[in-house]
């Protein structure tokens, strides 16, 4: 068939350029670099060349139209309770830190994605100083001598859930996290710093870092003379790619200012991560005028991102570090004289530990009390005694370093925040690294729950392995490997059986509930050339023995994942030639019908969907006319219908009129939108319930409809606008639960809609269902 499918047989063994040059590079596949490639290959995949945190807040004012909708409507619905599970004891990525200055053992902490968290107990236990409806990615924090906190939305590093979500601007609380206001920049994307003068605290100096994907906008540094109510930029970046990163005000010369700037840019296939724009500065006169340091600095374009810091006991004493364009650590360099001069070091890249991902770091600190005592981030924590004549690594904390900051009430008192979250130090950072043990701003690719419990649960992070909570709500969850921790899922009958996946599809079979001994399962035992970050791995529902693994081959077991065999061809156009390096023509989605374990529905990466109706024998593909072409996020078989099923996709175009989630009721043969009235933002999970209810995770939210979609309602109330990554529902109980990127996992109980069922099969496909929601009641 020609134009409508295309039927394959299985073998049976088988923007616009930047006006300045840059030095454009091919990304790397590096198992650390590669979830910033994930998230934006999806979100990127309708042709769309920038993601902005304008199309964000667009999606947010709608999904918070809904919402008010919902609440007028349908407050039953509205009303309904997210209730946070956990985990406490993992934390995700912290950027940045203000010790407050007054409170003994108060400090303030930004999550990449999570908001703005505060302790009062020297970092032991966060609570919220964030509004859960706001955005929550936050790069850099301030904070004045009587208190007054300034946090900068956006976060600087160039990966993770970051690279997806810039911020608005620059907000301003008067009452340590209380309440909020925000107070401008709010084109900046991305703030990676704040200074705040220490002689008049009303000059305050911003690092404008920009968009990280559209040249323009609001670039470089930033004063404000009146606490933040208006700011002017004064130092213009070099060229429309070019923002700030650092601004420093010399503690004994207020007037004395530094700044570096950062060249870089990110498209689709092509990370442009250095040029002639990465550069440092420093003015004299309050930032009013400004000169670029080059006395012994490299001038040439292979600078990628640099980092900078003034040791505070001597501010003559900077210290400062580059990449290279492309990643890997350049240089050390140190300056005695204020910036007049610099000295190369003798540190190489063994002693920067930053792997080729110098930019993912930036951040040099220096001990108050000792010029000679500094810390360099990187994959591990480096630290010189010597003046930067060397370098040791420091045992104890989560690697990936991004902030440290004394407490100047505690002496010997230091605080770190890593991507593992916070950790504190009464030895001055040496040793006696102690993690906090309530950090609920973890990033969460996905989530199962036990049918025989749910409260028995696993969950794959980012950057924090794959983990079992099987001790209750807000019980300690416990580790159980795998690297970054992608598809995590619980045998159906027995939750003693345990798969967890790390990236790429190298995944693990325990019978210890994730523990030792595993049988690794994955890469090496199953057919395919390419795998997906998060590749699927699921059981069939009907089976608990049958299982499906696909990379861009579907492998199938038939002994509980000890054995694979393939039961397709490639699904893909075999693998684009895509400068990117990040493995495109993958499986990214299976579903097995429920009603008939025979029929497979299969979506991949490039927008394909295919469907076998007799176990992989023949596969057919829908035509791409009848689809948005964008990346497939997760497809969803109807409990009791093997020729309805739903796909949802990835893909943000501001205003776009592509769909999000389809239908089909025939088989795969024809789709219909059924997302008319959801937010435009990627839609990551879906799924119908067997009373007739269909659930979807986005970007923005949770939201819920009757099979046939058409009208939708926001679900509950109480969940951080984080992102949605993953949605897994517990039919008998019905309870519903959501893998966030970046404030943990939370559960909802779904409510009952008698119309729903009483209105099956569906007639009206993409109508809403009169009287679907309003029926909804507890129970």
């Amino acid at each position: 068939m020609v134009g409508l499918l295309a039927t394959v047989a299985l073998a049976a063994s088988s923007s616009p350029p930047p006006a300045a040059p840059s030095l454009a590079t091919n990304l790397p596949t590096g198992p650390m670099e590669v979830p910033d490639e994930w998230m934006t290959a999806q979100r990127m995949s309708d042709g769309s060349t920038n993601l902005s945190a304008i199309k964000y807040a667009n999606a947010r004012g709608q999904a918070n139209q809904v919402a008010a909708r919902t609440k007028s409507v349908y407050r039953h619905l509205a009303e309904r309770q997210w209730d946070f599970f956990g985990p406490l004891n993992i934390g995700g990525r912290v950027v940045d830190i203000a010790v407050d200055p007054q409170v003994p053992d108060q400090l303030f902490i930004a999550a990449a994605s999570g908001g703005v968290w505060k302790s009062s107990d020297a970092g032991d236990t966060f609570t919220p100083a964030w509004p859960d409806s706001w955005s929550q990615p936050i790069g850099a924090l301030a904070m004045t001598s009587d208190g007054v906190l300034f946090a900068g939305s956006g976060e600087a590093q160039p990966g993770g859930g970051s690279i997806t979500f810039g911020g608005d601007g620059i907000y301003r609380s008067t009452d340590r996290g209380a309440s909020w206001k925000r107070v401008g920049l709010t084109d900046s994307h991305a703030i990676g710093r704040l200074s705040i003068d220490p002689t008049n605290e009303d000059r305050i100096f911003a690092a404008a870092t920009g968009n990280l994907f559209v040249p323009g906008g609001e670039r470089g540094v930033y004063l404000s003379e009146d606490g933040g109510d208006n700011w002017r930029q004064v130092l213009a970046p070099p060229n429309a790619r070019t923002g700030a990163t650092e601004v420093i005000i010399d503690p004994s010369n207020p007037n004395r200012v530094y700044a570096a700037m950062w060249d870089h840019l990110r498209e689709p296939h092509q990370r442009t991560y250095g040029g002639p724009g990465s550069s440092l500065w420093r003015s004299d006169d309050g930032g009013e005028n400004w000169q670029r340091m080059t006395n012994g600095l490299p001038t040439d374009a292979d600078q990628g991102r640099w980092g900078l810091a003034v040791a505070p006991n001597n501010p003559q004493r900077l210290y400062a570090y580059v990449g290279t364009a492309i990643g890997p650590f350049r240089a050390f360099y140190r300056s005695d004289d204020g910036g007049d001069s610099w000295t190369l070091m003798p540190v190489n890249a063994n002693q920067a530990s930053q792997s080729t991902f110098s930019w993912w770091f930036g951040k040099i600190w220096v001990d108050p009390t000792d010029a000679d005592h500094l810390y360099l981030m990187g994959v591990n924590l480096m630290r010189s005694t010597n003046g930067a004549q060397s370098f040791s690594s420091v045992r104890g904390p989560h690697a990936d370093q991004h902030v440290m900051r004394w407490d100047p009430k505690v002496p010997g008192r230091v605080y770190l925040g890593n991507d593992g979250g916070v950790y504190r130090s009464e030895q001055n950072g040496a040793a006696g690294w102690v993690k906090a043990t309530d950090e609920r701003y973890t990033q969460f690719y996905t989530v199962d729950v036990a049918e025989t419990d749910p409260s028995l649960k696993v969950a794959g992070a980012q950057d924090n392995g794959c983990n079992r909570g099987y001790n209750g709500r807000l019980g300690p969850w416990n580790p159980i490997g795998c690297g970054d921790g992608l598809q995590t899922i619980i045998h159906p009958e027995n939750p003693n059986i345990v798969f967890g996946c790390s990236q790429y599809g190298a995944c693990y079979r325990s019978e210890n509930a994730g523990g030792t001994p595993r049988q690794n399962i994955g890469t090496g035992q199953t057919t395919s050339q390419r795998r997906n970050w998060l590749t699927p791995l699921l059981f069939d529902p009907n089976d608990p023995n049958v299982m499906y693994y696909a990379g861009n081959i579907v492998n199938r077991s038939t002994d509980n994942g000890r054995t694979w065999t393939p039961i397709s061809p490639d699904l893909t156009n075999g693998g684009p030639n895509d400068p990117s390096g990040y493995p495109w023509g993958t499986i990214t989605t299976v579903a097995v019908a429920p009603s008939d374990s025979n029929t497979l529905y299969v979506g991949t990466d490039e927008g394909k969907v295919w469907w076998t109706r007799d176990l992989g024998a023949t596969w057919n593909e829908v035509d791409q006319a009848k689809l948005p072409g964008t990346w497939v996020t997760r497809i969803a078989v109807n409990p009791k219908d093997a020729n309805i099923a739903y796909a949802t996709f990835s893909g943000f175009r501001s205003g776009s009129s592509r769909a999000h989630v389809m239908m089909t009721r025939d088989g795969g043969l024809n789709w219909i939108d059924i997302g008319q009235g959801l937010p435009d933002a990627p839609v990551n999970s879906i799924i119908p319930s067997k009373d007739g209810l269909l659930m979807v995770g986005t970007d923005v939210g949770v939201f819920l409809s009757g099979w046939n979609g058409g009208e939708w309602a926001a679900l509950g109330k109480n969940l951080p606008q984080a992102p949605v990554m993953y949605l897994r529902y517990h039919e008998p109980s019905r309870q519903l639960t959501a893998a966030t990127f970046g404030r943990g996992i939370y559960d909802v109980s779904v409510p009952r809609c008698p119309a729903a069922s009483t209105k099956l099969p569906l007639k009206n496909p993409g109508v809403g269902l009169v009287g679907v929601l309003s029926s909804c009641r507890a129970g």
